[in-house]
């Protein structure tokens, strides 16, 4: 492991959420690209990739239809925000994909939209689709003016720029684009960072009676059959994360996830790894009673089963990943007008508070509690630890993502379904 590396992992031993201590924002503003490949800051998040100066928007691959011109790139473009939503008013309807209501308290977020926009209605899309297939999503349905065509998507970071590169993306600019730091956005506005968590054990104690604390405890005898990962890990940005989290506790670094992939061959070769894709329904009746999922989903799932099921959430001790999700409105979007009013509404105020609710850092974190308006009661909720958590760059994160989507099938060599 390379001196850079360790220093990355092992810097971050204070608070999981930097809204405790320096602000959730000072980690995401400090995640650019550093001048010498030897230089990102020890605790940055997710870096963007360089993204081209070109004005015009990438071709659309050529077994797919031209998508329609790019619209107005803010809201002021449209006339404000007025206009913005009488344009949506008149499409009447948004098709969102992947977004579970449990999942960043979008069933929340979800509800507050509909409540605020009452004349549009809502197709909520495969909630369980993973990033790869929000992807897909868009190709199968380009072209068509029908609900079953997305919108919008929520995708891991990589995501974003594969999009943007296959054409799939259109640019739009929310009203609060200044305060999203700039490393985490495309500079043309073809994606934005929404918010981050941390890769965690989800436990149900009244199943697992000795909670594991770190990735050697899951190797033990007693967690055969037991242990699942919440997506399949060739597709699932969740689940790639686990992988390369499990690469830091054992031998590897954010520039080597190869580690994480024989941890979970170990894991498989042990019983100890379930094929199935851990849910809150599965988590709670014990059918996946260790599961691997982002903190906000699993402290979320934890305060909902209250009083019925009692559930553990870990951070490794010997460490985690921090992982990043982005935004952006589709090419193709049949109702772009609703699209473009949805992001307003997720990069508001009330918008990232729903989501800060909900366990996850939202973009706006900094510059929100610079502001003052963030209530102290949300931040005395956020959760900390002493373990290091690693915050990769967009060239690392591309890099790990296809070694562990390719060497899952013939280093692990079982279908998470």
């Amino acid at each position: 492991m390379s001196s850079e590396s360790d220093r990355r992992r092992t810097s971050r031993r204070a608070f999981l959420r930097v809204a405790v201590s320096a602000g959730a924002g000072a980690i995401l503003a400090a995640c650019g690209q550093a001048a010498s490949p030897a230089a990102p800051a020890a605790t940055s998040a997710p870096a963007a990739t360089s993204a081209p100066a070109a004005t015009s928007a990438p071709a659309a691959p050529a077994q797919l239809p031209a998508a329609p011109a790019p619209g107005p790139l803010t809201a002021a473009d449209a006339g404000g925000i007025e206009k913005l939503i009488e344009a949506a008013r008149a499409e009447g309807n948004l098709s969102t994909i992947a977004l579970p209501d449990d999942w960043a308290n979008y069933g929340e977020m979800k509800k507050a939209f509909l409540a605020k926009y009452p004349f549009i209605t809502h197709e909520d899309l495969n909630p369980d689709a993973s990033s790869a297939q929000e992807i897909e999503a868009i190709k199968a349905n380009a072209g068509s003016q029908g609900p079953q065509a997305p919108d919008v998507i929520d995708v891991g970071f990589t995501w974003g720029n594969i999009a943007k590169k296959d054409g799939l993306l259109q640019p739009y600019k929310v009203a609060t684009w200044d305060q999203i730091p700039d490393s985490l956005k495309d500079p043309e506005g073809y994606w934005y960072a929404d918010y981050y968590g941390v890769m965690s054990f989800e436990v149900n104690t009244q199943v697992v009676q000795n909670v594991p604390q770190d990735w050697s405890d899951l190797l033990k005898p007693e967690y055969k059959g037991q242990i699942a990962l919440a997506g399949d890990p060739t597709g699932s940005g969740q689940a790639i994360n686990a992988v390369w989290a499990a690469a830091l506790g054992n031998g590897g670094s954010l520039d080597d996830p190869t580690p994480g992939l024989e941890f979970f061959k170990k894991l498989n070769e042990a019983g100890n790894l379930l094929p199935v894709v851990a849910k809150p329904a599965t988590i709670a009746k014990g059918e996946t009673p260790i599961a691997l999922r982002w903190d906000y989903n699993a402290l979320a799932n934890r305060d909902q089963n209250a009083g019925n099921i009692d559930i553990a959430v870990v951070i490794p001790k010997t460490g985690s990943l921090a992982g990043v999700y982005v935004q952006a409105i589709s090419a193709y979007a049949p109702r772009p007008n609703a699209a473009r009013l949805w992001m307003e509404f997720l990069y508001s105020d009330e918008g990232q508070l729903i989501w800060l609710k909900g366990y996850a850092t939202p973009a706006r974190f900094e510059a929100m509690r610079a502001a003052g308006l963030i209530p102290q009661d949300l931040l005395d909720k956020l959760p900390k630890t002493e373990a290091p958590v690693a915050f990769p760059t967009g060239v690392q994160i591309d890099a790990a993502f296809e070694k562990i989507k390719t060497g899952w099938p013939t280093i692990v060599g079982t279908t998470v379904q």
